[in-house]
């Protein structure tokens, strides 16, 4: 929600898109609590826009439903033009560690890979479980500060200009040391 209370647009297209794929699957919401390890409450919570979901969230839900997160935040963004202005970009919070998450150039019809900008505050830490969709090619280019980035347990720490390049099948988690500033870097996302 938004500090002036009023529903945040793309928290609302959120909420009825989450309630959608769950309908469309045909699952109760103990189903899905077992599916995604989120209780029922929180949920149903999620469902009527009432809380806002966690990238952690995100990351279950989406592995639940077998679409990766970007076809997630594709689904509930406006139509994106061929040019995408900084104004454009739709800009998304975790409220649980301050992650945020710009897209820069979101996917579209025909296009197969999109570009994320990510900024983890410093002692944040984000873990997926699993890949939402087996075998995304992913191009992390970090541009400031420090990440440790676990990829299927193979942990990896990047500075400033490093770029690790992988294909993502199972867990992954993003770590900021608490010293320093923040880490900020590019994404560039592939679907196979």
């Amino acid at each position: 929600m938004r500090e002036d209370s009023s529903p945040d647009p793309l928290e609302t297209r959120l909420a009825a898109c989450l309630a959608r794929l769950r309908a469309e699957q045909g699952w109760a919401l103990e189903t899905l609590a077992e599916r995604t390890r989120i209780s029922r409450a929180t949920l149903s919570r999620l469902e009527r826009g009432e809380a806002s979901a966690t990238a952690g969230m995100l990351g279950r839900l989406c592995a639940a439903y077998g679409r990766p997160l970007s076809w997630l935040m594709r689904t509930v963004e406006e139509a994106p033009a061929a040019l995408v202005p900084p104004a454009a970009q739709t800009l998304w919070t975790d409220p649980e560690t301050g992650f945020r998450r710009r897209s820069v150039s979101p996917p579209g019809p025909g296009l197969r890979g999109e570009l994320l900008e990510g900024r983890l505050p410093p002692g944040a830490c984000i873990d997926y479980a699993r890949s939402p969709l087996p075998g995304l090619e992913h191009h992390l280019w970090l541009l400031e500060g420090r990440l440790g980035l676990t990829v299927e347990g193979v942990a990896h720490a990047l500075g400033p200009g490093d770029c690790l390049r992988y294909r993502l099948h199972g867990a992954s988690a993003f770590a900021c040391p608490a010293e320093g500033p923040a880490a900020r870097y590019l994404l560039a996302i592939i679907q196979p």
